[in-house]
Formats: C-alpha cells, sequence, structure tokens
C-alpha cells in the first residue's frame, strides 16, 4: 500500500511546489471571470423582453447566493483584489508589454468603480432585505440617475477587458491556442456587445413601464428600494469603502517609495552578462527587472511571471552564496529537467551581491505569437537520445599548423561525424569549435533512437579510421575522439536571432550526454554510455562493462556503460535488433 501511495504523494507535493501567488490570483480570477460571464450572459436577455431578464436573474441569484458559493465567490474578489495591490507594490520594473501595465491599471480601478453597485444591491438586501432586481437598477440608470448608466457601461467594459487580458496571459502559452483563438475572440467581442444591448432593450422597456401609475407603485415600493435613511446609510458605507480602497492603494505607492530609498541605501550591486556588458543595480531587483530597467534585452515569454522557463540564466562561477529557488521556481526548473544549481530563473531570482551569468535563450527570438503559431517547434516535450562527440587534441594540433589547415582538419573531422550520423539515422544539431550535438528519436520511438544512437557512435569510430588512414601523411599523431550518449525527456523548439534561428533540445538529459563525453578522458575509453541508454536499447546487462560515477549538478550517482572500442557496438545493437525482430 506505500507502495502504491507513494507516487500520488509525490505527485501532489509538486503540484503544491508549483502553487504560488500568481496562481492564487490566477484561480481567484477565473472565478470572477466566470462570475462576470453568467452576469454578461443575463444582461443579453434584455434583447428577448423584460420576462427573460427575470428568468434569467433568478437562476444566477440561485446559484451564486448559495451559500459555498457565495463564500468562494466573495473570498476570489477580496483575494484578488488584494493581489492586485500586492502586485502594485512588488513590481519593481513597469516597463513590460503594453498589455501589462494597461491590464494592472484595469484590475486596480474595478473595485473602486463596482463598489457602489455592490453596497447598493447585495448589502441593501443583506442589511435592510432590499429586492433591487432588473426593473429597479434599470429605473436609476434610465430615468433617476443617467450619468450613472455611463458609469456602469464603464465598468462593465473595464472588468471584460481586464479579465479577458489575463485568460490571453494565461492561454496563450498553451498548443491548443492557436486554434481556438479565433472563436475566444468571438465571444470576446459578441458576448458584452449583446450585454449592453440587453441592458439598452430594458431600458426602452423601463421609460415604456414608468408612464403606468401601478409601475412605479409596485417597482419603486419601500420594500424594494427601501427608504431615503436606509439610502444614506449605504451611501456613507459606499464613501467609507472608497476612501479605504483608495488609502490601500496610497499606502502600497509610500511604500514603495519608501522601498527605493531604502534600496539606495543598501547600496548597489554589478550584474554582468557573460558578453562584456555589466549594468549596476540596486539589491532587491530581480536579474530580469534590471535587465529591463536597463534596456538589455532578455528573453521572457510569459513576462516574468514564473510560468515558462525562457528566461532562463546560467551562472558563471560560485552560486552557493545565491538566494534559494522559491518553491515556484523550483517547480519550474524541475519540470523543464533542469536540477543544475546554477541554472536560475531571471525572473525569480533577486542576487545580493554582484553577479556573472549568460542567458541560454537569446532575447528576441521567441514570444507568445511565435509560440501559437508553431508549437510543434518552441516548447515541445519528448524523449530524445542526445549523442556529444568531441574531438581530441585540437588544441595541440592548431598550435602546430596553419589557422587554414586546423580548419580543414576539423571540418573534415565533423564531416565524417555528421555522415555516420545521418546513416544511422539520426540528426547534426549543434557544432561548438570541434565538437558536435547530434539527436536520435525526432521521427522514431525510443528504443530506435537508442539503437541509432549506439550505431552511430560505431559508424563514427569506423569513419575517422578512415580519416586517419586518409590524412596518416600528415598527421604526427591520430585523431582521436570522445562520444558520450544519454536519453531523456528534454525541450525541443527554435533557439536564435530572427533569421538565424535553430532548432536544438535544452534539458538535464542533453548536459550529461555532454558531462559523459567529458569523461571518457579521464575512464581512458572513446565511449560512455548511460544505463539508460542500455536498457532501452534492449543490450543485456553484461554487454558492456558497468561503472558508477557521479555526475556534476546531479545530487544521486549514475551508471554508465564504458566502451573502450566504438567499433563492436554496431554489430551489438544490430544483433538485438535482429533477435528482437
Amino acid at each position: 500500500m506505500n507502495h502504491m501511495a507513494s507516487p500520488s504523494r509525490e505527485h501532489l507535493q509538486e503540484m503544491v511546489r508549483g502553487v504560488g501567488l500568481r496562481q492564487v490570483r490566477l484561480t481567484c480570477g477565473v472565478i470572477l471571470f466566470t462570475y462576470l460571464l453568467s452576469h454578461f450572459l443575463n444582461h443579453a436577455l434584455g434583447n428577448i423582453s423584460m420576462e427573460a431578464l427575470a428568468t434569467g436573474v433568478y437562476y444566477h441569484t440561485l446559484f451564486w447566493h448559495f451559500l459555498p458559493i457565495s463564500i468562494l465567490f466573495y473570498s476570489a474578489c477580496l483575494a484578488h483584489a488584494g493581489l492586485g495591490i500586492w502586485a502594485l507594490y512588488q513590481r519593481r520594473e513597469f516597463r513590460w508589454k503594453a498589455l501589462e501595465p494597461l491590464q494592472l491599471v484595469l484590475g486596480l480601478s474595478i473595485p473602486m468603480l463596482v463598489i457602489a453597485h455592490i453596497v447598493g444591491v447585495r448589502l441593501g438586501y443583506s442589511l435592510f432585505g432590499h429586492q433591487k432586481l432588473y426593473p429597479q437598477e434599470l429605473y436609476v440608470f434610465f430615468i433617476a440617475s443617467p450619468y450613472r448608466l455611463w458609469t456602469m457601461l464603464a465598468v462593465l467594459v473595464i472588468a471584460w477587458v481586464h479579465g479577458c487580458i489575463g485568460l490571453y496571459f494565461w492561454l496563450r502559452l498553451r498548443s491548443f491556442f492557436k486554434r481556438v483563438a479565433p472563436f475566444l475572440l468571438a465571444a470576446a467581442v459578441l458576448i458584452p456587445t449583446l450585454a449592453m444591448l440587453g441592458i439598452y432593450q430594458g431600458g426602452r422597456l423601463a421609460l415604456s413601464d414608468y408612464e403606468d401609475a401601478d409601475w412605479r407603485q409596485q417597482t419603486l415600493s419601500v420594500e424594494k428600494v427601501g427608504t431615503v435613511a436606509q439610502q444614506n446609510v449605504l451611501d456613507r458605507i459606499t464613501s467609507g469603502m472608497t476612501i479605504g480602497y483608495l488609502g490601500l492603494l496610497g499606502l502600497a505607492l509610500v511604500a514603495r517609495g519608501a522601498r527605493a530609498l531604502l534600496d539606495r541605501r543598501r547600496g548597489m550591486i554589478a550584474l554582468s552578462y557573460g558578453n562584456g556588458r555589466t549594468i549596476r543595480v540596486p539589491k532587491g531587483l530581480s536579474v530580469l527587472e534590471a535587465s529591463l530597467r536597463n534596456n538589455v534585452p532578455h528573453a521572457s515569454i510569459c513576462g516574468g511571471r514564473a510560468r515558462c522557463s525562457t528566461c532562463r540564466i546560467r551562472i558563471i562561477g560560485d552560486c552557493t552564496g545565491l538566494p534559494d529557488p522559491s518553491p515556484r521556481e523550483a517547480f519550474v526548473l524541475h519540470r523543464v529537467g533542469s536540477d543544475d544549481p546554477s541554472i536560475r530563473l531571471a525572473c525569480q531570482l533577486r542576487p545580493t551581491a554582484d553577479l556573472s551569468f549568460f542567458q541560454l535563450f537569446l532575447p528576441h527570438t521567441m514570444s507568445a505569437n511565435a509560440h501559437a503559431s508553431n508549437p510543434a517547434r518552441i516548447g515541445q516535450e519528448r524523449y530524445l537520445v542526445s549523442l556529444f562527440v568531441d574531438m581530441r587534441g585540437s588544441t595541440q594540433l592548431a598550435e602546430t599548423r596553419l589557422p587554414f589547415d586546423t580548419v580543414f582538419i576539423v571540418n573534415r573531422f565533423l564531416g565524417a561525424v555528421s555522415q555516420a550520423v545521418l546513416e544511422a539515422g539520426g540528426r547534426p544539431n549543434q557544432f561548438v569549435g570541434d565538437g558536435m550535438l547530434a539527436l536520435f528519436g525526432l521521427s522514431t520511438g525510443r528504443q530506435d533512437a537508442c539503437r541509432q544512437a549506439l550505431r552511430a557512435a560505431a559508424m563514427i569510430a569506423a569513419n575517422i579510421d578512415e580519416l586517419n588512414e586518409f590524412l596518416s601523411h600528415d598527421l604526427r599523431e591520430s585523431i582521436r575522439f570522445g562520444i558520450g550518449i544519454h536519453g531523456g525527456e528534454v525541450i525541443v523548439g527554435d533557439i536564435g536571432y530572427r533569421d538565424h534561428m535553430v532548432f536544438t533540445a535544452l534539458g538535464d538529459a542533453v548536459n550529461v550526454a555532454a558531462r559523459l563525453q567529458d569523461m571518457t578522458k579521464g575512464l581512458a575509453c572513446e565511449a560512455v554510455i548511460s544505463d539508460e541508454v542500455r536498457a532501452t536499447s534492449g543490450l543485456a546487462d553484461d554487454a558492456l562493462p558497468a561503472q558508477e560515477v557521479t555526475i556534476r549538478g546531479r545530487n544521486e550517482p549514475m551508471i554508465v556503460r564504458l566502451v573502450k572500442d566504438a567499433r563492436p557496438l554496431s554489430a551489438l545493437s544490430r544483433d538485438k535488433q535482429i533477435a528482437a525482430a
């Protein structure tokens, strides 16, 4: 039973770790938008008749006034408004995309505009038993106080636009967004239009009914709208709540000013971007906020909400003195398979001392629109086998040869490696100096990908033998190489700048393959293969010698297989494939 319960408990812990203030605010926002949608659909019934409006509001209030639902709704209201004020205080840099400050301003204005309506309808009912439904409200908007009609229409539009922006930020990173975006846009335009037309049509009916004395006596009775004294009480409550809310906004702004003064007293720190650029910023800013404040391009799809990992940076040097990742940051990094302590989210890391780093994603390469238009090329998670191969002794080679001769030999080496990868069914991906990353599994299953990588290693060894023979008259020593192979879940997508985009893979599995390649030097072998690849390919446990190694950046040791001579790998994988067939 304990074994069965463990995965569920771990899954629950991971979910809890991924919950932050933004997730709470999003959940509250979805609840409020659901209420707003229900309200708008109710208003739209005014295009049919006053009776349809009455029927709609009956079911609307029946649901939303149900005690558990009512508690949930008003809790969401308070939490969403409170977190909006907290966001005003917390955010240190407002030079984001235009939609983000617009959403914040609209959201902060909604409580001030809607207080009078909530007090007049909900508190009026709770305190004095007022029954203010559509006839009473339409009388106020179209007859008694027409100016309030414009306030009401303004708050409807502001709340709707604020909610739609929030949904856009939430859904735009989803793979299905491109397919449903036209329908969502149509709904975003039609629903408020029909709602306001319904209010207009209901107002026309109210103006017509107002000529009837019996209608006025019934609709505007004391039981429905209350006495003057009761209305004065509600007005005082409205004024008090409005002043209190404005006071909270003012307090947040004052706190921002006090924090800015405190930041200056704490001193400045230097952020070095690894490309020769260094900026000085006050302590307390996140790395992403510091980049935006100083007009340094920095990739970030989600706008600093810790909902993506495109702002990731790699710390140069010692990272033990950095603040620990928040639960949300740790969740995102774990989600993308990055357990290396030197990898951090720029939007969450707030350094307290000088810091050097470089960005993993080049700026201006990714956007929400790019993701939505090509979800298969950006942000797709899948199982791939990574093969890293590196040429040994290229530095010494360059010291004794002319530059063009060195380039010629390195290109011949990379050509031999690439030919082997392509013939085995893989894809040459990144060329870094005299090394190369190859990917397997882009169009095959896991087992085939592992076998292709093993065959590629054998074919690389054979091709390098031919190259050594071809260059034997010109080389003092034969070309040697090291190969690292590992498989796992990675993120694949386009990375680069504008017209210089390349398709590649990012993730822990790629990093491990690179480090296994490095180990071939100390272990005196041509290839180091993870036991994951050995087992998935179907090779027997005793086919290759095993060794336990420690991988930098990983907490647990790892079982790998040592390959002194890579040439027999082709026969091993081919024999296993024939046996499986």
